[in-house]
């Protein structure tokens, strides 16, 4: 796991690089360890190896243009991006968007929801020695980016959703398209669980592993499915409803003692409610009280220039929640922006949580968090 030969420090310990490019550290992340024999005795994230600047870009273009940048943050979730920073655009301005393009908010964003989880399923699987789930994760996720690259012409990095509602309504087709994907992929959750969730070694791996108490969780500021395996009950789409969420009927699944096993299997459980949200959208778009083509709010200007002021917009995103906080001078820039990400803030945990654990299980505890580096360094 060493990038280096270790070294032997005074007092007997060694000191030890994991990453930046290790495989297994999902990006460019270092973690600096001290261990004692096979146990870690100190351990320090370190960041900043993808930094890009993108908060102080957000300075030199317009409003519409930031959104080229929102997308690859957490490149896995370009959608949920999106729709935070909109939110948060939309606040300052005053904007709000119709209620079709509510509805079909909520749809792209639960299908990336997804096809998030999904990379989580296979990647994870393979850091602990599983291939197979890999192939079935992947053959699942492409199903999704077909679906988006019918609705927006890419299969990453999206910009569907605008300021004002979304790009465009849904295609010929896609309904339909859609509704397969889901009819197919229910039973597809129950194979996923045989496959991994509940093979021994897996368990073994990974249950009763860097358990997180529901007061760590809670002080280290943790959010998403790393707060809800701990057993906190909190969730943005429950506690403060975006986009009609309230309207949907879905269930927030909890863990019990915050191990590796109950943050992986909370997620293979939400997407399973995923699965009943975006079967809702479907329904609701189907109605004549969401008709076709009321995607955009009236009287968007394509130079937005928000009056002076500020507005925090946050949601529920694949990683936790997921916040902009911007800063208008009446400008057709944002005078200011910064963002709450949760990767970043789910990172420092590990300074915490692997002290006292074994060498081996450093890759089943960091591949539990979830974290994506370009959201990390933003």
């Amino acid at each position: 796991m060493a990038e280096q030969a270790p070294t032997i420090l005074n007092d007997g310990q060694m000191f030890l690089n994991f990453g930046p490019q290790h495989p297994s550290t999902h990006g460019v992340l270092r973690i600096a360890i001290t261990i004692e024999g096979e146990v870690i005795a100190k351990a320090v994230p370190d960041v900043g190896f993808l930094h890009r600047g993108i908060e102080k870009l957000y300075e030199t273009r317009t409003y519409p243009q930031c959104l080229i940048l929102t997308d690859r943050l957490d490149y896995l979730s370009g959608m949920t991006n999106d729709l935070a920073y909109c939110l948060a655009a939309e606040k300052l301005a005053g904007i709000q968007a119709p209620a079709r393009a509510q509805t079909l908010r909520v749809l792209v964003c639960e299908l990336n929801r997804i096809a998030s989880h999904l990379v989580l399923f296979g990647t994870y699987g393979v850091d602990m020695g599983a291939f197979t789930p890999f192939l079935y994760a992947f053959r699942e996720r492409e199903m999704i980016m077909d679906l988006f690259e019918m609705l927006t012409g890419a299969r990453l990095i999206y910009s569907y959703i605008r300021i004002g509602g979304v790009n465009a309504d849904l295609p010929e087709g896609w309904t339909a398209k859609c509704g397969e994907f889901l009819n197919f992929f229910k039973p597809r959750l129950k194979d996923y669980d045989g496959l991994l969730s509940f093979n021994p070694i897996f368990k073994l791996r990974t249950s009763g592993v860097g358990c997180i108490p529901p007061a760590t969780a809670l002080n280290w500021g943790l959010s998403g499915a790393n707060l809800r395996a701990s057993g906190v009950n909190y969730d943005v789409r429950k506690a403060e409803p975006y986009c009609g969420y309230e309207k949907f009927d879905f269930e927030i699944p909890l863990g019990r003692d915050g191990s590796c096993w109950d943050r992986y299997y909370c997620r293979m459980r939400e997407m399973a409610q995923s699965v009943r949200i975006a079967e809702q959208c479907l329904e609701a778009l189907a109605k004549p009280e969401l008709p076709a083509g009321d995607i955009m709010a009236k009287g968007v200007p394509k130079i937005l220039k928000p009056a002076a002021g500020e507005a925090y917009a946050h949601i529920e995103a694949a990683r936790g929640d997921l916040g902009f906080y911007a800063v208008s001078d009446a400008g057709t820039a944002p005078y200011r922006m910064h963002i709450k990400a949760p990767s970043f803030i789910n990172t420092a945990v590990l300074q915490e949580i692997l002290v006292g654990c074994k060498i081996a299980d450093v890759v089943a505890i960091l591949g539990s968090l979830d974290i994506v580096l370009g959201e990390v360094d933003r």
